[in-house]
């Protein structure tokens, strides 16, 4: 049976309407990615701590959709927290060249966005936007764990207004 949509009245099409669904198959999966997140702990000094609270009773992210992974082939979001050092670089890249695509970064503090009180330092890497490409910055020493989950949900902003409009932000 085939239904002619000129042959419904002004109520039915109404109903129609309302009841049905309309979207693309890359809004659904910016969707499913959006409020599936699974962070990659990257936790380097201080901000692990307030990373960790965010995973305890008291804020509980998996509320959220998002559930701490331990493998980077898990992973489709890094959030690093903490000094990165140049001894530790290669390392958070290839950790991030492990992840699976579509792939996002959330750095955490000010050692992690640009280099904190150690920007001095001949061994601290300048902002972890100098090895990988960050999408969410949340500054602070260290942020509290309602900024990180302010900044999960900037990431889940950004990710559904790229599947939406198809456009990639930087």
């Amino acid at each position: 049976m085939e239904l002619k949509l000129d042959q419904l009245s002004a109520h039915e099409k109404a109903e129609l309407e309302r009841n049905i669904f309309f979207a693309t198959l890359e809004q659904v999966k910016g969707w499913a990615r959006g409020n599936s997140l699974w962070p990659l702990t990257f936790g380097l000094a201080c901000c692990a701590i307030e990373m960790m609270a965010v995973g305890s009773s008291h804020y509980d992210v998996d509320r959220f959709g998002s559930f701490f992974r331990t493998s980077p082939r898990q992973s489709d979001v890094m959030i690093v927290s903490g000094t990165v050092t140049k001894k530790m670089a290669p390392i958070l890249r290839r950790l991030y060249d492990q992840m699976p695509e579509p792939k996002w970064v959330i750095a955490m503090g000010s050692c992690a966005t640009a280099g904190g009180p150690y920007v001095k330092s001949y061994s601290v890497v300048k902002g972890v936007d100098q090895i990988v490409p960050v999408d969410v910055y949340i500054p602070g020493c260290p942020p509290n764990p309602a900024a990180l989950i302010y900044g999960i949900n900037k990431l889940k902003e950004k990710i559904a207004y790229e599947a939406k409009t198809g456009k990639k932000v930087m």
